[in-house]
């Protein structure tokens, strides 16, 4: 176990200089190619960045012999943003700023606005998208600058609060199977100028079920090399491919039950977020109360700090005062192996065998990989 919680580096190499590093080589002006993209093919026709959910460095590392097409892309590591999670991570990715900007702070987190806990995944009419991330994504600003700007995604999730806070801006082109992936990929490179976003969850969802360390985990990993290797296929020469997640996963073998004991309730009003990363809204004036007991309670099994530690840490990034109310005032970023699980909060999710959230280096750390199309523009 690592002493401390990592710390993503922003500005740097996260997911928020994923988008503006695709535009800046696209020519957008006002963003900075970060990730050096350029270097890969100066003055490319097109980007497409796929996210693969769930696909940690670590993971992908450990398994490259069942993959050795997409290991021998090379790449790097670089580091999602926090907490390390599905709704927070695609904010980041959409919007290009760090989660303390965006304001989407988690799996699950209090809205002050409205005093209730929202889900972004399940997140669908209300509060409406624009009232809860209101600032311009990328792929809005890469539209109006002239760019062919495209989404391929699930069609489920094409009205969802999440896309319409995060991810909206362009042609939104439903895809469900692998084929209908592929197919809308390559259509939406056809166009010089294209910046194309992809997104593939089917890893995330076996790893929850199964665990990183599984055949079928292993077995789908293969399926995400296919993927790859057929979009290199049929994208042009002058296109380039990025490829990259929006977090890592831990097998969590040692679960922490929040339910059974009181110490987790005492002075806290209740408690979000997920089974590695809770964020835990105390009573007034008993953030520090809270914090010691959940620590004491926890051990070894978690990293227990108060919103103005996490805060100083610089664990959200930049901070916009009007989010600072979303963030617990207490939070518990599970260490090694643990799960902290509730029933009663969230029986399903606490269920589940593969997690993330946490700022280890299991659940932060994630893919750059980056390659040219092979096929010829004509």
């Amino acid at each position: 176990m690592t002493s401390q919680p990592l710390r993503p580096s922003y500005g740097e190499g996260t997911l928020a200089e994923v988008m503006p590093s695709a535009a800046a080589v696209l020519g957008m002006p006002g963003v900075h190619d970060t990730l050096q993209m350029g270097h890969v093919l100066p003055e490319p026709r097109g980007v497409t960045v796929l996210l693969v959910d769930g696909l940690g460095w670590g993971a992908l590392r450990s398994h490259e012999e069942w993959v050795p097409k997409l290991g021998a892309l090379g790449g790097r590591e670089m580091s999602a943003t926090f907490p390390t999670t599905t709704p927070t991570s695609l904010a980041t990715l959409g919007t290009g700023r760090s989660p303390g900007e965006h304001g989407i702070v988690g799996a699950a987190f209090y809205l002050p606005e409205n005093g209730h806990i929202l889900h972004p995944l399940t997140w669908r009419d209300e509060p409406h998208p624009l009232a809860v991330q209101p600032d311009a994504t990328i792929l809005e600003r890469a539209q109006r600058h002239g760019l062919a700007v495209s989404s391929v995604s699930p069609r489920a999730y094409e009205h969802s609060g999440l896309t319409r806070a995060a991810l909206r801006g362009g042609e939104y082109r439903g895809a469900d199977s692998f084929g209908d992936r592929v197919a809308e990929v390559a259509s939406a490179a056809r166009t010089e100028g294209s910046l194309t976003y992809a997104y593939w969850p089917d890893l995330d969802r076996i790893g929850h079920v199964h665990g990183v360390d599984s055949d079928a985990w292993r077995e789908e990993l293969r399926h995400v090399e296919s993927l790859v290797d057929r979009l290199l296929d049929v994208l042009p020469q002058d296109h380039v491919l990025v490829v990259t997640s929006d977090h890592g996963m831990v097998d969590c073998l040692r679960r922490v039950d929040l339910d059974a004991d009181p110490r987790f309730r005492h002075g806290v009003r209740y408690f979000a977020g997920e089974p590695r990363m809770r964020h835990v809204y105390a009573r007034a004036g008993a953030s520090e109360e809270v914090a010691e007991a959940w620590q004491s309670a926890l051990g070894e099994g978690a990293w227990v700090l108060t919103r103005e530690q996490a805060l100083e840490a610089g664990f959200f990034g930049e901070m916009i005062d009007e989010h600072i109310d979303r963030i617990g005032d207490v939070l518990a970023l599970a260490r090694d192996d643990v799960a902290l699980v509730s029933d009663e909060i969230d029986r399903t999710v606490s269920s589940l065998r593969g997690q993330h959230g946490s700022l280890t280096a299991d659940d932060l750390m994630i893919p750059l990989l980056m390659a040219t199309g092979r096929a010829s523009r004509g």
